[in-house]
């Protein structure tokens, strides 16, 4: 697995409007055959706060190639810019340790 963390304050429009839109994004990750159960997406916001943070990660090369391609991927791109001004950073992680997640 790969992991990366995207990290930015939001800045542009509605936080409602984008909410809907991360939303459909990640909806778009879990319709597409391509990413669904390759990709794993969520988005958070520090409580009462700006500050957005998105993880993501990705099984291999291929599955992050493959999102790359998707039509969808590259708008919602160019929208995460938009809203947070231009200041976004993306740091890849690595996992050190970790639980198993029982949900």
């Amino acid at each position: 697995m790969k992991y990366f963390m995207i990290k930015y304050r939001f800045q542009e429009g509605s936080r409602e409007d984008w909410h809907r839109e991360i939303e459909q994004f990640i909806a778009a990750l879990n319709a597409d055959p391509a990413v669904a159960g390759k990709i794993t997406y969520r988005c958070m916001r520090r409580r009462d706060s700006d500050e957005y943070y998105h993880f993501a990660g990705a099984a291999d090369d291929q599955a992050i190639k493959a999102l790359n391609a998707r039509a969808f991927f590259a708008p919602y791109q160019e929208a995460t810019r938009r809203v947070s001004g231009g200041g976004i950073e993306v740091f890849p992680l690595e996992v050190i340790a970790g639980t198993e997640f029982i949900g």
